[in-house]
């Protein structure tokens, strides 16, 4: 059975970049597996016109200043890049984040949703079925671009495809994905588990060898003080079948306490 890993989602708002490479060199040193920022222009809450960096230039200065984690958005919007300039962004980031052998780079990508995004940087929004329509679309063409530039990227770049439709994005991540990523509790991830493994058998795909990821949201907590629990969480998600768990900090602080819960659930359950 594979292994537990914890990744966490540095949110790229509210805060100075100080802070945030701060907190990405004391997140390697703590032991994450994944350290992933998001795709957006604009903070997604609190003050909407608050302080908000971009996601691929970070991912490239994350990629020189650490060693071992691996590293990703959560996730691209497929919609604000050409595919093929997407994949000699996401090759240049591997290469960089080499050291001595394979790259680091998880490509995290989905069909995008956050119309202000769209509305203040000049793309068409659409409908979400034209965005997963172009994400179904564009995949391809980025493995393609992977395959013809030079030098190739260090390793297959693993692809984690983020959403739950059920129709449209779990047949993608079917197809065309080595991870998937959802959101909601433990008996909503089982059932999209179940409707992804249903799209693998329609495609002749192993479900096993896809990594199936989900966000740690805290339970309350079984203390007295009712500390909210995110251990009790991933208990859940582990049990129906999750091995990718992520997490958010928010700035401006960081407060790094639910890393370290976490950190020493991993290890005790790959123990």
């Amino acid at each position: 059975m594979s292994r537990a890993r914890l990744g966490v989602q540095i949110q790229p708002q509210h805060t100075a970049y100080a802070d945030i490479r701060r907190t990405v060199a004391e997140l390697e040193e703590l032991g994450v597996d994944v350290l992933f920022n998001w795709d957006h222009f604009f903070p997604l809450n609190g003050d909407r016109d608050g302080a908000h960096f971009e996601c691929w230039t970070m991912l490239a200065a994350w990629a020189e200043a650490t060693e071992r984690v691996e590293l990703g958005a959560l996730v691209t919007c497929n919609s604000y890049r050409n595919p093929d300039l997407l994949a000699d962004m996401a090759r240049t980031v591997d290469h960089i984040s080499a050291r001595g052998g394979e790259g680091r780079l998880i490509l995290g990508i989905g069909s995008g949703w956050f119309q202000r995004d769209y509305d203040e940087y000049g793309y068409e929004f659409g409908t979400p079925g034209r965005r997963l329509d172009a994400l179904d679309r564009d995949l391809p063409r980025i493995r393609q671009r992977w395959g013809r530039l030079n030098p190739a990227p260090t390793r297959p770049i693993p692809v984690l495809v983020g959403g739950g439709g059920e129709r449209k994005t779990l047949r993608i991540v079917a197809e065309q994905a080595d991870i998937w990523h959802g959101f909601g509790d433990a008996e909503r991830i089982a059932h999209k588990h179940s409707v992804l493994d249903e799209w693998c058998a329609r495609v002749g795909r192993d479900p096993a060898s896809i990594e199936r990821s989900a966000g740690v949201s805290p339970l309350p907590g079984r203390h007295p003080e009712n500390v909210p629990d995110h251990a009790a969480s991933a208990d859940a998600l582990y049990a129906v079948g999750t091995r990718l768990f992520t997490v958010g900090l928010r700035g401006p602080k960081h407060d790094l306490g639910p890393v370290r819960d976490l950190i020493a659930w991993r290890d005790a359950v790959n123990s």
